[in-house]
């Protein structure tokens, strides 16, 4: 098991690479954590509030795509190992304007692998999504050897970015691992995601808008579960290797939808049937039993246990919803919502 002293998170002040970050410094003492964050509509330093105080954090604010600060940053604090969170990763925004997705998710993600193979860093972790894999049909579950089939913009600017990380390490020997996930919830998401969209609404007595028939099924996989494996993946993880990361929770919409509306308290009556996105994939599902089988990893919280906490954690942290709820938020609902 190769030893790292200090880790490149990029990404880090968004939802899973701070809820990483928060679980790093809690359980790896002596980790730096050095958090690279463009600090785009999505990444919120209060996100990370507490963390500023801790000797072995650090932000740096800057980009992926900015070559020179990335080898500036692995230069100045001996950077190890780099775990790329950095995406743009709204479905929704990568059909209206696919172009930044490239920009950030391909381009960048070239960057930082240019910059890590340079510097000689130990070894790089691709977050990835379940969703390169496209589609699957009532049955079945999507593994490490499904076919890669993107159907969105930003399902395919993530293939992409996967196919430059395995590309880096086929050519180069570059020590790389890719995971991919389920639909992650919990604390500190942006609300322009299905699940803190739904309890916001459902907070403050407003419709709750469903795609469609509302019978798209996810896998659910709370986010702390989604960091512990992917800190399993970085230290133990095969070179090369991809590793599923699922929550064994398969839900429609719909059903998720209500099950927020009951907790809070809430009438059906809210629920709002709108235009379907185009090109919705029907269902995702994934096998992580590679990853279980080869390591102590499964998930800890049931999604009984972590619906409950995320949408207590909602109510608890008013404040903050509210705030990223403010502005620019706010004109980006009315557009994708307020004509369909």
């Amino acid at each position: 098991m190769t030893e790292y002293s200090a880790l490149l998170v990029t990404g880090g002040a968004g939802f899973i690479g701070s809820n990483f970050i928060r679980m790093a410094l809690a359980e790896k003492p002596g980790l730096k954590i050095v958090n690279l964050d463009e600090l785009t509509y999505a990444g919120n330093l209060e996100n990370l509030s507490g963390c500023e105080s801790n000797p072995s954090y650090v932000f740096v604010k800057g980009s992926i795509c900015d070559k020179d600060l990335v080898l500036a940053t692995i230069r100045k604090y001996n950077i190890d190992g780099i775990i790329n969170f950095a995406a743009e990763s709204h479905v929704d925004r990568s059909i209206s304007g696919p172009e930044i997705f490239v920009e950030t998710n391909v381009m960048g993600t070239l960057k930082l692998l240019q910059c890590a193979k340079e510097c000689g860093v130990k070894r790089f972790l691709q977050v990835s999504t379940d969703e390169v894999y496209g589609s699957l049909g009532k049955e079945g579950l999507f593994t490490e050897s499904t076919t890669i089939k993107p159907n969105s913009p930003y399902s395919a600017s993530k293939a992409s970015a996967d196919h430059m990380v395995h590309a880096f390490h086929h050519t180069y020997g570059m020590d790389t691992v890719i995971t991919r996930c389920s639909n992650n919830y919990g604390p500190y998401q942006f609300p322009e995601k299905m699940l803190p969209l739904c309890i916001n609404n459902a907070l403050n007595g407003k419709t709750i808008p469903v795609y469609g028939d509302g019978m798209q099924i996810r896998d659910w996989l709370y986010v702390y579960d989604h960091c512990t494996a992917i800190m399993e993946v970085f230290v133990n993880g095969k070179s090369g290797d991809v590793y599923n990361i699922g929550g064994c929770n398969e839900k429609t919409n719909l059903e998720l939808v209500r099950t927020v509306l009951r907790i809070v308290g809430r009438d059906e009556s809210l629920i709002s049937f709108v235009k379907d996105r185009p090109g919705h994939d029907r269902r995702y599902a994934i096998d992580a039993s590679k990853l279980m089988s080869s390591s102590s990893w499964k998930p800890s919280v049931t999604f009984e246990e972590g619906i409950e906490k995320t949408i207590k954690w909602y109510v608890d942290n008013r404040a903050w919803l509210d705030a990223v709820c403010s502005g620019s938020y706010r004109a980006y609902y009315e557009k994708m919502y307020s004509r369909r």
